[in-house]
């Protein structure tokens, strides 16, 4: 069974947590897909660890800094919809035509779900 989080512990994990959305944001701007990957990684432990720890109250400076954490990971979520929003114009006009990633007008979005159930 785990056990909860201190607040000390709690409040230096949302500070990693911080410090991984800045350099996830460096890594969006510099396209650097080693960096991506590596603070969606960081990211996803650092939940789970929160997670597991069964966290139950949160001072002022912990609200802050999910406040803050929460923002970040909400701006570095557009860049990324802009960056594939950018890929798949350049996609496009590479192709001449349709988009690669659209289903066919006629197929209704996840049709393909309803067959396989």
């Amino acid at each position: 069974m785990s056990q909860a989080l201190s607040p000390f512990d709690l409040r230096d994990t949302l500070r990693q947590m911080v410090a991984v959305l800045q350099e996830e944001r460096q890594a969006l701007a510099g396209l650097d897909l080693d960096g991506i990957m590596g603070s969606a990684s960081a990211k996803s432990a650092m939940c789970d660890a929160i997670d597991l720890a069964g966290v139950t109250a949160l001072d002022d400076e912990c609200r802050g800094l999910l406040e803050a954490a929460k923002k970040m990971n909400e701006v570095n979520r557009q860049v990324r919809n802009l960056i594939a929003a950018n890929v798949a114009s350049r996609l496009e006009a590479f192709t001449g035509g349709a988009s690669v990633y659209r289903a066919r007008a006629n197929t209704p979005a996840y049709a393909y779900a309803a067959a396989r159930g």
